[in-house]
């Protein structure tokens, strides 16, 4: 269950293109990369952060609050967690790329 042959080689004959790409091109394609690379670093804080932030109150009101205690397994503790650290890491990913994307862009000013 694997690739065939067939399929493997007209993937490695779409990769080799007969056109070079330009200095600009090129300086797009590495302008993208380090807008995605800054996005995760930024990303990467933010849920680090965010599951630190949302970890101490909720291990604290499962010791402390009867309800809590009652209610919230360890498999609810870490949906709460997780979905914090997730949201903050895709939520400022998002944020970083679009604004580096903005700060890279450059518009024609003659049109």
């Amino acid at each position: 269950m694997g690739i065939s042959s067939e399929m493997r080689d007209s993937w490695a004959k779409r990769r080799e293109s007969l056109l070079i790409a330009s200095a600009f091109e090129e300086d797009r394609i590495r302008k993208s990369r380090e807008c995605t690379q800054e996005g995760v670093r930024a990303g990467s804080k933010a849920a680090a952060i965010a599951c630190v932030a949302s970890a101490i109150p909720t291990l604290v009101a499962v010791r402390t609050i009867p309800w809590a205690k009652a209610n919230l397994n360890y498999t609810a503790q870490a949906l709460i967690i997780s979905a914090a650290s997730i949201a903050a890491y895709f939520i400022t990913a998002d944020k970083t790329i679009l604004e580096c994307a903005r700060r890279n862009t450059h518009y024609d000013k003659s049109a």
